[in-house]
């Protein structure tokens, strides 16, 4: 992998490009067009965005997962007489993510169905920007150690992991040891202060609804019952290889604090931001230096006051879920990833109520126990068991 900024280009390949994180990524890209080129571009099934995007970026090559979608691309694309390749399948977005010629892979496709091409740019050695959860909450230890074995660069994307990446000390080594705890600050979602026992006729609708940022339907949806900052905690604790006490969640409305480190000598290091995803994708695209992302600067004379409050357990009982999964056997936080994603999808497909969310997680935990993890093949068998028992506990709930 070149890592040499002044002497070329860096070629990236941008998996999930038709959703927010990869539409965000695109439009820092565009940016910094002196400084990043667009190698490949990764998507699921909207043909029209894509065709935008390979109009404006001019990829060498273009996956679509779904095929109907890849056909129809192509149709459109002959049509402007337009003869970029159109690829499609597992395989082919495996094989992108570890081109040789690509440098930096934007790993955004939401969901467990991105962990393999993300462990394929790592076993690559590519430098990996992971906005995908799922590589470190289902691959945990797993997907780091094939980042090590791969010498390929692993850096977060997510504001929070982010933040906490930017306060932390130089030597990666030494975290652990060095500081006290992470806090990782979350907005509390739409529902923070609404009546909890009004919480089980929530909609899909007022659900997606964020206060602060503009996010897709699945993660909105986390960020309502803080399964987000679940999943944030485990991908914390693999990410910068910190022991489960030494994480903390604080609610902070505002979104302008995105994370804190606390140190042994009570200092806390803190990033701070407008609430805008494009700071921490320029962040892991230009690192070590840093690039224009288009965000809002800080307005010091109207910012207000910036709060803080504790998570309250039983308006967000999904939240200590993270601890209890960290401190389980190995792949547990696995089987919590794949309930929620099936129970998320549920309720927005109107088949549960917003509240069954945790039922569905909490059961479906209890039912399904991992079995050893020694291969990416175990990571999916274990993540279809565990999708197979959460759709049994849907019916329990079906409207």
């Amino acid at each position: 992998m070149n890592t040499d900024y002044g002497v070329r280009k860096q070629r990236v390949a941008v998996m999930g490009s038709t959703g927010s994180i990869g539409v965000n990524t695109l439009d820092v890209i565009a940016r910094n067009a002196d400084r990043f080129d667009v190698f490949a571009l990764v998507a699921n099934s909207q043909v029209e965005l894509m065709l935008a995007q390979i109009v404006l970026f001019e990829p060498q090559h273009v996956v679509m997962a779904n095929a109907q979608a890849a056909t129809l691309l192509e149709e459109k694309l002959r049509a402007l007489g337009n003869t970029t390749t159109v690829q499609t399948g597992h395989a082919a977005m495996d094989e992108i993510a570890s081109h040789p010629d690509v440098d930096v892979v934007m790993a955004a496709i939401v969901g467990a169905v991105g962990l393999p091409s993300t462990l394929a740019a790592a076993r690559a050695g590519k430098r990996v920007l992971l906005a995908n959860k799922e590589a470190l909450v289902v691959g945990g230890e797993f997907f780091m150690q094939a980042a090590r074995d791969g010498h390929a660069q692993v850096l977060p994307i997510d504001s929070e992991h982010s933040a906490i990446f930017q306060a932390l000390p130089d030597d990666a080594s030494s975290w652990s040891r060095r500081i006290e705890k992470i806090i990782l600050s979350g907005s509390g979602g739409p529902f923070r202060t609404r009546d909890i026992a009004s919480l089980a006729q929530v909609t899909p609708s007022e659900a997606v609804a964020h206060p602060n940022w503009v996010m897709g339907k699945k993660i909105s949806v986390d960020s309502a019952t803080m399964m987000n900052k679940a999943l944030e905690v485990i991908e914390a604790k693999y990410m910068f290889g910190v022991r489960p006490e030494q994480l903390e969640v604080v609610i902070h409305p505002q979104s302008v604090i995105h994370s804190m480190v606390q140190y042994p000598d009570a200092s806390v290091v803190a990033q701070l931001g407008t609430p805008d995803m494009r700071t921490p994708i320029a962040y892991g695209l230009s690192w070590p230096e840093r690039v224009a992302s288009g965000a809002a600067k800080i307005d010091w004379q109207s910012l207000g006051a910036l709060t803080f409050e504790a998570p309250n357990p039983e308006r967000f009982p999904g939240l200590p879920l993270a601890w209890q999964v960290l401190n389980a056997a190995a792949g547990t936080p696995a089987v919590l990833n794949a309930a929620n994603e099936v129970a998320v999808q549920a309720f927005l497909d109107e088949r549960i109520g917003f509240t069954q969310i945790h039922a569905v997680n909490f059961a479906t935990l209890a039912a399904v126990l991992p079995s050893q993890i020694a291969s990416l093949g175990d990571l999916l068998e274990l993540d279809a068991r565990a999708r197979s028992h959460a759709e049994k506990e849907l019916r329990k709930y079906a409207r």
